[in-house]
């Protein structure tokens, strides 16, 4: 008997270029490409080169003109402004697009400027989004209410032309203004766009003062609306910075023509989503998920896409979820396991989802950490319908592993995210022989090059970076920094980082970065920060700290500045707020903080003397710090 999936693995291994030319006939070109992938300068990739298309009009248009203009496009759900719901048919969505285009053309942005992207969760979000991808300018979405500091280093990287912003996001029981930090930001920054285009909310006043202050509604009402700009396949369509970095930040590049086929293929065969299902991604159009699942794939799919403003739990409750599901017809979701946790805390035996009719509800999709055994198990029991833990990052777009539902079905084995998803030749490498380790055993998750179409093009201005950082490890491959394991069935296990990176809610935070910020206090003479296993989060961040001899603070009080420099530096998305003072940190002879034996200790797991260890005696010195704010032998859970 046939299997679909194992057809199109095969295939898109053994006949890359067939396979996505195929591929590339479900989206509308201006202009057919020359080659389907272009390796003459090796290892920059390049997909469809020659070809010309407009992802704007991929999107949004061409449904129109196939007389499903009538259809909803996007439902804007937002529980945090007292259930505010708004539904855009995809004429409507093409008219509004069209014309905050014609507001950014009249500012002077064309093909090849970049334009900042700060803003809440509220459709004007994906339509800045769609409207510079109308024109051919290159949008770089930074998440709303990112620290001012932060968003200063992405102005200065991207250097946009023009930065689009809202005045004010709003939390469960708070409205954080984003004029002050959007002034702020451009204050610290070398580079000054020419303006900022805001969006004005009821809830939150405010004019930038650093620069020219155009207004949102103004401006789009009185434009004259903008056609869709032909493009290079390769020109970019994105930058998508990496989050958690303080220092010089790694921008994503995302190419038109790539991602637009990859991410079309992707809804059906990977979500089983058809035009005019319902699909919704709970995520922030600040994260890789919003901009592939929020904004573009569903809506080259013709598919109907949900854009809610609110929490899991709190808005106004732990049924908040269903009640969307309910409302708006939902086909499938895709969040962060993190919210069914909060959702399993606060309703553990799901009375809430007997308020709601979720009939139409077939698909529920769980990415940007690891799938806990317990949650996955939860939400199948809750909900009766296939649970898919899928596998991906932000360089890469969209998934690297999953239970494709489009293509075959493959029984779920917790833990696992399945199997490589066709396109991507995936290894599991030993880290000093760089062989392929045998089945079973752990290694270093790599993909063979080239990637397929939608993987990152480069770092934005910083070519070497991107070798150095993802090429130069394991010559021919990409490093996913992930280590894991196949097993004999060819289902793929993600097991842990390979770097500095930790997961917390599904938002990659570099510790190296929180590192940075806790040595630049001045009682500090050194630290570390580990990520410690949160049975809400994923991962927390803890910080160790050395003080200077001489320092008469309380060391509590050093902490509470510790923890508020922070989220002064990096923002509240990083949760740091637990540090503890020690009088030394375990290290190798050669001087490398130990912190993989560190976080064994905190996590309660085994771990063994390290060979290399300077002074053993430290590790009981830890043990006993780890002990006095709730961790190693004194965790409860």
């Amino acid at each position: 008997m046939s299997n679909p999936f194992e057809e199109a693995y095969a295939r898109s291994i053994n006949d890359p270029e067939g396979f996505w030319a195929d591929a590339a006939e479900g989206i509308t070109w201006t202009k057919k490409w020359d080659k389907v992938l272009d390796d003459s300068k090796a290892p920059f990739y390049r997909w469809f080169a020659g070809g010309e298309l407009n992802t704007c009009y991929n999107c949004l248009d061409r449904h129109v003109e196939a007389g499903r203009g009538d259809q909803a496009a996007l439902i804007y759900d937002s529980p945090v402004t007292g259930g505010t719901q708004k539904t855009y048919t995809y004429a409507e969505l093409t008219d509004e697009v069209a014309r905050v285009a014609g507001a950014l053309k009249a500012e002077g942005v064309e093909k090849g400027d970049r334009v900042v992207i700060y803003m809440p969760m509220v459709p004007e979000a994906a339509i800045a989004m769609l409207a510079c991808a109308r024109l051919g300018a290159i949008h770089s979405v930074v998440f709303g209410g990112f620290a001012s500091n932060e968003l200063a280093v992405r102005i200065d990287d991207a250097k946009p032309k023009l930065v689009m912003s809202a005045t004010c996001g709003i939390e469960v029981n708070r409205v954080l203004d984003y004029i002050p930090l959007l002034d702020k930001a451009i204050a610290l920054a070398k580079h000054k766009p020419d303006a900022c285009m805001i969006l004005a909310r009821p809830e939150s006043e405010g004019t930038i003062t650093n620069v020219k202050h155009v207004d949102w509604a103004s401006a789009s009402a009185g434009a004259a609306p903008a056609a869709c700009v032909p493009v290079e396949s390769s020109h970019p369509l994105y930058i998508l910075y990496t989050s958690g970095t303080t220092g010089q930040p790694k921008g994503v590049v995302r190419d038109n023509g790539g991602h637009a086929v990859a991410l079309k293929w992707s809804m059906k065969n990977i979500y089983d989503i058809d035009p005019g299902d319902v699909f919704w991604a709970a995520s922030d159009v600040g994260w890789v998920v919003g901009h592939s699942y929020i904004v573009y794939a569903p809506l080259m799919q013709g598919a109907t896409t949900v854009l809610y403003e609110g929490k899991p739990v709190g808005t106004p409750d732990a049924g908040a979820f269903w009640r969307v599901i309910a409302d708006h017809k939902v086909k499938a979701l895709f969040t962060a396991p993190t919210a069914f946790r909060a959702i399993k805390k606060e309703d553990p035996k799901g009375e809430l989802l007997k308020n709601y009719d979720i009939s139409t509800f077939k698909y529920l999709y769980l990415a940007g950490e690891r799938t806990d055994p317990d949650t996955l198990k939860w939400a199948e029991d809750m909900l009766k319908v296939p649970v898919v833990d899928h596998w991906w990052q932000t360089e890469t777009g969209w998934p690297i592993a999953s239970n494709c539902m489009g293509l075959h079905v493959y029984p779920v084995k917790p833990g696992s995210p399945t199997k490589p998803v066709p396109g991507w030749n995936v290894q599991v490498l030993h880290e000093e022989t760089h062989e392929p380790v045998p089945t079973g055993q752990i290694g270093a998750i790599c993909v063979k090059l080239p990637m397929p179409p939608s993987s990152l093009l480069t770092l934005w201005n910083a070519d070497q970076r991107y070798i150095d950082a993802y090429l130069e490890e394991y010559p021919g491959y990409y490093k996913t920094a992930d280590a894991g394991m196949f097993d004999e069935d060819g289902y793929i296990s993600i097991m842990a980082r390979t770097d500095d990176i930790i997961n917390v809610a599904g938002h990659r935070l570099s510790t190296g970065g929180m590192e940075e910020v806790l040595s630049s206090h001045p009682d500090v003479a050194e630290c570390a920060v580990i990520g410690v296993e949160d049975q809400m989060k994923g991962q927390l961040p803890l910080g160790f700290l050395v003080l200077k001899s001489g320092v008469t603070k309380e060391a509590d009080e050093v902490v509470a500045e510790i923890v508020a420099l922070v989220r002064q530096q990096i923002g509240p998305v990083a949760a740091f707020k637990q540090a503890t003072v020690v009088q030394r940190l375990p290290k190798t002879r050669s001087g490398k903080i130990l912190r993989g034996t560190m976080q064994a200790i905190a996590d309660n797991k085994e771990w063994k003397m390290p060979a290399t260890i300077d002074d053993p005696a430290i590790l009981d010195e830890i043990t006993e710090a780890l002990e006095g704010v709730g961790y190693g032998t004194a965790r409860k859970d």
